[in-house]
């Protein structure tokens, strides 16, 4: 039973005052008027935790959508999933067939570009993401500590001894250092 209908009932049980039922009723509407506010309050309280909820999992979707996505185009991937690609290389300068070294790249840690053997093949080892600047012919020199541009190979630069010329497939290539490395490439850098 509400208190108000116990308050009704015990006012007819109980004959009162003026007073007494004035008194009666002001405590009836201060009890409704603190129900009314605690229902607003309630409300009010629901309101912000649903808005709460919905920026915050905005927020995290957002956030998560920014962590996950590439930087880059999708022009210059290459890969999301890593490669393990092989191209041979060759290298002659004035005639003179140039030494691939074994273990270009492997050290104390293995670069994903590096040699293996003294068999001319580069090995293209990557984790992950993998971009065009990541494979680039020009990164195996930086990795093995020697010159390779347009303009020269090693220690020989485009001048009257001779120009450097680059093959890839046995067809000219002009790329040179910027050349994109393929699986099963057959590269050919010629100083003549």
């Amino acid at each position: 039973m509400e208190e108000s209908e116990k308050n009704k009932a015990l006012a007819k049980h109980h004959q009162l005052t003026k007073k007494e039922r004035k008194l009666l009723r002001i405590q009836q509407g201060e009890k409704e008027h603190l129900r009314y506010h605690r229902r607003k309050k309630f409300k009010k309280f629901l309101l912000v935790a649903v808005i709460a909820l919905i920026v915050g999992g905005g927020i995290f979707w957002g956030g998560w959508f920014l962590a996950t996505r590439s930087p880059l185009p999708e022009s210059e991937i290459i890969s999301n999933q890593g490669i393990h690609w092989h191209t041979e290389l060759s290298i002659t300068i004035l005639g003179q067939q140039q030494d691939i070294p074994a273990n270009i790249g492997i050290g104390i840690t293995e670069q994903p570009i590096h040699t293996h053997g003294e068999d001319n093949i580069i090995h293209l080892e990557f984790t992950g993401l993998v971009t065009k600047d990541d494979i680039q012919l020009g990164r195996f020199f930086e990795i093995w500590g020697r010159n390779f541009s347009q303009d020269c190979i090693f220690t020989k630069c485009n001048g009257p001894e001779g120009k450097v010329k680059m093959f890839v497939n046995f067809e000219p290539n002009f790329e040179f250092e910027n050349y994109i490395i393929r699986d099963k490439d057959k590269i050919e850098i010629f100083f003549e």
